[in-house]
């Protein structure tokens, strides 16, 4: 339990008051302003951390971030809550799908990054190091990038400590979304959720939205969520409404490209496919085949690339089972 003064960067907020501003983060020789909201509740509790926008092109979330560290009030709130609305704000304004303009990488694939890399890889260590490592409860909001359409669904990563799993399950229960993937932590490396998880962080991992829009459903989805787990950590007040029961998937499955073409579906996401079911294909410009996709489990298609144009290594769909 805290009720220390919060900090990070050049900002502060005693007990009882929240601020909000830029940080100054330099990666690689590289110096960009990172907005965050700081609220340090007056009462005591733990602090719990929100990120989103890790890729830039996943608007819904941003938006729910900012709204979700705009409408936090210090007198209600046992604890510290620390939200970064928009974490790789040079890939925001490039409007940049997947990757972060200066080193082409994929942020999300970087954690817990490397002081002396990339500017990728020296900008998720100064997030883990600073951000993350003061969480103990973390959310990273996400959703479909501009050519990826989704169910919306959270995600945890289960690491064998009954504590950090039974609180992050409790996490992406009370959360609101129907659709819940546990995954093994075990080779995953990389993301945001699973970092924080190998350092002890209970994380779950939330997803709504997609296509390039922000639209007034998914935000309210990914912020009314982030007030029901601060409910459920103890550290706000209830949200009115009760949520519906979850469905588990225990795991997903991946479908990726073997070529550069063009992709035609022959499925949607939501679709409930089974094994061995036809799911499109891959071709060139002359219409002939050059990859044919069949379900290799049966389950949700819960995520979908929505593009013509697919690279070589591309993801295509992905089925929860």
């Amino acid at each position: 339990m805290k009720t220390r003064m919060l900090a990070l960067g050049g900002l502060d907020a005693a007990p009882g008051t929240r601020r909000q501003g830029t940080v100054d983060v330099t990666a690689a020789g590289i110096t960009v302003p990172l907005p965050v909201f700081l609220v340090n509740g007056a009462g005591e509790g733990p602090t719990l951390v929100v990120t989103a926008g890790i890729h830039g092109g996943e608007y819904p979330c941003v938006e729910a971030a900012a709204r979700f560290g705009r409408a936090l009030d210090p007198a209600v709130i046992s604890g510290q809550v620390i939200v970064v609305p928009s974490a790789n704000p040079v890939a925001f304004r490039a409007r940049a799908i997947y990757v972060t303009p200066p080193d082409g990488k994929n942020l999300n694939r970087e954690f817990p990054g490397s002081a002396g890399g990339t500017f990728t890889e020296a900008w998720a260590h100064w997030l883990f190091e600073n951000v993350l490592r003061q969480a103990d409860a973390y959310i990273d909001m996400h959703g479909g990038d501009m050519i990826e359409a989704l169910v919306p669904f959270t995600a945890w990563n289960r690491t064998g400590d009954a504590r950090i799993d039974d609180v992050a399950r409790r996490m992406a229960e009370a959360y609101g979304i129907v659709h819940v993937v546990e995954r093994d932590l075990e080779g995953l490396y990389g993301m945001t959720h699973a970092a924080a998880a190998r350092v002890g962080v209970p994380a779950i991992l939330t997803e709504a939205g997609g296509q390039g829009v922000w639209d007034e459903e998914s935000v309210r989805i990914l912020e009314e969520g982030c007030h029901r787990v601060l409910a459920e950590l103890g550290m706000g007040p209830a949200v009115p409404g009760a949520v519906e029961p979850v469905v588990v998937h225990p795991g997903w499955t991946w479908l990726r490209s073997e070529h550069d073409g063009l992709y035609y579906p022959a499925a949607a996401v939501g679709d409930v496919v089974e094994a061995g079911q036809d799911l499109g294909r891959l071709a060139n410009l002359w219409g002939e085949t050059l990859q044919s996709l069949t379900a290799p489990v049966g389950g949700l298609v819960l995520f979908q690339v929505t593009s013509l144009a697919m690279n070589t290594g591309d993801p295509l769909l992905a089925i929860a089972h």
